[in-house]
C-alpha cells in the first residue's frame, strides 16, 4: 500500500505574528478555529482520511499547548506504528540555531526521520482550510514518474501576485516558477486548467506549499547546503533539473496566514452550504473532551454554530461561531464574531464570589453588543459591554484587545470591565 510508504511533515511556521495576538501565547497551529479544533487538526485529518498516519510536526514557537493537544488527542493503538510526533527546534553539536526556514525545519529533523522506513516525504503547512485525499496526489505522483509533486490551485490574474505562480504543460510538468509576479509580469504565465476554471478566469496556478518529495531527492537537496526555504529556493533551484509535476486541485483552499483570513475562514462555515463542509464523510479529528450539550435559553439564532458545554441566554446571535463552554448572558446580541469559548467552568462558589465583588464571569455578560469581533479563549466580558468592530477603526494594539483590519480581537484571559465601550 502506497500509504505505508509515505512520512508526513507538518510546518508548524514562525512566530506567527500576522495572526498576533492569537498567537501571542501559543504556536500558529494551535489556534482554535470552528469553535472547537485547533488549526493543525486540519493537515493531521487529512492525513489521516488519506491513511497517511506517520507524521511529524515541526514547530519552535509556544509550543506548549500545540504538545499538548496533539498528546491528548492522537493516540494509536500499541500494536501500530501510526504516530503524531511534534518536533521542536533543538540544538545539536551540529547545528546550535533555530530553523531559518521550511527547508531548514525540515533539514534539522532529518536524523529524526531517517530512522524509518519510507520511500516518500509529505511536506505541509499547518495554517491551512482544506479537504484533500492525498493518496491520489501520491498516487499521480508514481505514475508520473515524478521526482517532487506540487499541489497548485487555479487562481485568478488578481490572487496570482500573492503566490508562488507555477507554468505546467499539457502533461502537467511544472517548466517554470516565479514568486509573486505583480499584474504586468503575470500576463503569460497561463496553465492547462479546467473548463470551471477558465469560466472564473482562474487560469494561473498557485502553490499551495504542498509538497510531495521522493526520499532521495529531498535529502540530496537538503544536505551539505544552506538553502532556507521550499517557496523561494528549493523549488526555484528544481525547476529545469527534477521531473516536477503539478497536481491541480480544484476544491475549496485558504492559507490562514492574517487576522481577516482567519475571521472569514470562521464565518464562512456558517453559510447554509459552506464551502468547506464539516459534516462530510471526511471527518475533522481532535480532542474528545466528554463536554455536555450546550443548553440554550430564549434565543434567536441565525447563521451560527455552537459547539459542546455552552450555556447561552443572549438575546440573539447571528452569523457567529460560539466555542466550546461559552457562558452568555440575557440580553447580549452577537453579529460577525467568533467567540473561542473557555478551557474551564468556573464553580457556583466561584461565580457567587464574583458576581457579589462585581467582576466579570467567564464568557459574556448581560446586555452586553459583540460585532466584527473575535474573543480569544478564557475572556471576561462583563455586562452592558459593546465591542463594535469596522472599517471606522484604526489598527492599534491595546493591553485587552487589538484591532486588526477592522476586527476587534479580544486578548486571550482578558478582563472587560462592566460598561466598557470599544468601538
Amino acid at each position: 500500500m502506497i500509504e505505508n510508504k509515505v512520512i508526513s511533515i507538518i510546518l508548524g511556521g514562525g512566530q506567527g505574528s500576522r495572526l498576533s495576538p492569537l498567537t501571542a501565547t501559543r504556536s500558529k497551529p494551535a489556534v482554535p478555529i470552528a469553535g472547537k479544533y485547533r488549526l493543525v487538526d486540519i493537515p493531521i485529518s487529512n492525513c489521516i482520511n488519506s491513511g497517511l498516519r506517520r507524521m511529524f510536526v515541526l514547530t519552535q514557537f509556544n509550543s506548549a499547548s500545540l504538545n499538548k493537544h496533539i498528546k491528548n488527542t492522537y493516540n494509536f493503538s500499541f500494536f501500530s506504528n501510526a504516530f503524531v510526533d511534534i518536533l521542536a527546534a533543538e540544538q545539536t553539536p551540529g547545528n546550535t540555531g533555530w530553523y531559518q526556514g521550511t527547508a531548514d525545519a525540515v533539514r534539522q529533523s532529518l536524523h529524526h526521520l531517517k530512522q524509518h522506513d519510507f520511500e516518500y516525504i509529505l511536506i505541509l503547512s499547518g495554517d491551512q482550510l482544506y479537504q484533500m485525499d492525498f493518496r491520489e496526489m501520491i498516487q499521480n505522483h508514481i505514475d508520473k514518474g515524478a521526482e517532487i509533486t506540487i499541489a497548485t490551485i487555479p487562481v485568478n490574474a488578481k490572487d496570482g501576485t500573492s503566490f508562488g505562480i507555477l507554468k505546467a504543460d499539457e502533461n502537467q510538468s511544472i517548466t517554470s516558477f516565479t514568486e509573486k509576479p505583480n499584474a504586468e509580469k503575470i500576463v503569460g504565465w497561463e496553465s492547462e486548467v479546467g473548463e470551471e476554471m477558465i469560466s472564473q478566469g482562474r487560469l494561473y496556478l498557485a502553490s499551495m506549499g504542498i509538497y510531495l518529495f521522493n526520499k532521495d531527492v529531498l535529502i540530496g537537496m537538503l544536505e551539505g547546503n544552506e538553502r532556507h526555504d521550499f517557496g523561494k529556493e528549493i523549488i526555484p533551484d528544481a525547476v529545469g533539473v527534477n521531473k516536477i509535476i503539478s497536481y491541480q486541485y480544484e476544491g475549496y483552499w485558504t492559507d490562514i496566514g492574517n487576522i481577516d483570513s482567519f475571521f472569514e475562514a470562521n464565518l464562512g462555515l456558517t453559510d447554509d452550504i459552506p464551502e468547506f463542509n464539516l459534516f462530510s464523510k471526511s471527518p475533522v479529528y481532535s480532542r474528545s473532551r466528554m463536554l455536555p450539550p450546550s443548553k440554550i435559553s430564549g434565543t434567536r439564532l441565525d447563521k451560527v454554530i455552537i459547539a459542546d458545554g455552552c450555556i447561552i441566554n443572549a438575546d440573539e446571535i447571528t452569523h457567529a461561531v460560539v466555542g466550546i463552554r461559552t457562558r452568555i448572558g440575557k440580553g447580549t446580541k452577537i453579529t460577525n464574531s467568533y467567540v473561542m469559548g473557555s478551557d474551564y467552568y468556573q464553580t457556583i462558589e466561584e461565580i457567587e464570589g464574583l458576581v457579589k465583588s462585581h467582576k466579570p464571569l467567564t464568557g459574556i455578560g448581560e446586555n452586553c453588543m459583540i460585532n466584527n469581533a473575535i474573543l480569544d479563549k478564557n475572556c471576561f466580558i462583563g455586562n452592558n459591554v459593546t465591542i463594535n468592530g469596522g472599517s471606522h477603526l484604526v489598527d492599534a494594539d491595546h493591553e485587552t484587545y487589538t484591532v486588526k483590519e477592522g476586527i476587534v480581537v479580544v486578548k486571550k484571559n482578558a478582563v472587560i470591565n462592566d460598561g466598557t465601550v470599544i468601538g
